[in-house]
C-alpha cells in the first residue's frame, strides 16, 4: 500500500501562556489522508480544527510531532522549504474569501500562479479554465465587492485549485453563507475535488455536508477520532 499523500503522527500543540497557564489544543493527533480521498472533519467550536487544519498545511509548528507528505517530514527544515512544498502541494480554502479587494477574479486566480513562476498568459489561461469550470467566465474582470457572496467564494475555490495542488485543505468553505447558497456552492466544490483526483480535508459544522464526502473524522479532546454516525 502506497503511503498517504498527508499523514499527521502525535501532533501536539500547547500554547504557553506562563505556568502553569498552559493550553492544550491537540494531543498526539493521528490522521492519514490517502490520495483521491475527501474527508470531512467536525468539531465544536474550539476544539482546535482550524489549528489542525494550520499544521497540517505547514501554516503553523506543532509542539511535538511530524507533518508526512507523500512519506517525507515536511514539518522540519527552513522556512523557505517549507513555504516552496507548501506553495506546490497545499491548497487553501476559508470561511472568508479572502480574495484581494483591488484586483479581478482573474487577476486573483492568476496570482498564485505567478508566484509559481508561471507566465502571464498561462496563467490567465488556467484562470480562465476554472472561472469556466465554476460558471463565472463572465465575471473575470469582476471585482469581489462586484460579486455575491457565492460568487466570491467560488472565486476562492478556484485560486486555491489554480496551481494544481496535491492537498486541498478547507475550514468551514461555506460558513459564511446562506444555506441555500451553502449547499449549491458546496456541491461545486466536490465537483472540483472530485473532477481533478486531488485529495481533501474539509472542515464543516454541516454535519450533512460531511456526510457526503468519503469519510468523517470528528476532532474531540485534542485527539481525531473515526465518527460515530448518530
Amino acid at each position: 500500500m502506497s503511503n498517504p499523500v498527508l499523514q499527521l503522527v502525535d501532533i501536539t500543540k500547547t500554547y504557553f501562556a506562563g505556568k502553569p497557564n498552559q493550553i492544550s489544543v491537540l494531543d498526539k493527533a493521528d490522521f492519514s489522508l490517502q490520495a483521491g480521498e475527501i474527508v470531512g472533519l467536525i468539531a465544536p467550536s474550539g476544539a482546535g480544527k482550524s489549528t489542525l487544519l494550520q499544521i497540517a498545511g505547514l501554516l503553523d509548528e506543532s509542539t511535538s510531532g511530524q507533518v508526512l507528505i507523500n512519506g517525507a517530514q515536511a514539518n522540519c527544515g527552513k522556512d523557505k522549504a517549507r513555504t516552496r512544498l507548501r506553495r506546490q502541494t497545499i491548497g487553501f480554502i476559508y470561511q472568508f474569501h479572502h480574495l484581494l479587494p483591488e484586483f479581478s477574479a482573474l487577476e486573483n486566480i492568476s496570482m498564485p500562479q505567478r508566484a509559481n513562476g508561471v507566465a502571464l498568459r498561462d496563467a490567465n489561461a488556467r484562470s480562465m479554465e476554472l472561472l469556466g469550470r465554476v460558471g463565472l467566465a463572465q465575471r473575470a474582470d469582476h471585482r469581489p465587492a462586484e460579486m455575491s457572496g457565492g460568487e466570491q467564494q467560488r472565486v476562492a475555490f478556484c485560486r486555491a485549485l489554480a496551481n494544481a495542488p496535491q492537498i486541498l485543505l478547507a475550514d468551514e468553505p461555506t460558513g459564511n453563507l446562506d444555506p441555500g447558497t451553502s449547499d449549491q456552492v458546496f456541491a461545486v466544490l466536490m465537483d472540483l475535488v472530485r473532477e481533478t483526483g486531488m485529495s481533501a480535508l474539509i472542515a464543516t459544522h454541516n454535519h450533512e455536508l460531511a456526510a457526503k464526502m468519503d469519510r468523517v473524522i470528528e476532532l474531540r479532546g485534542g485527539q481525531v477520532l473515526a465518527h460515530q454516525a448518530s
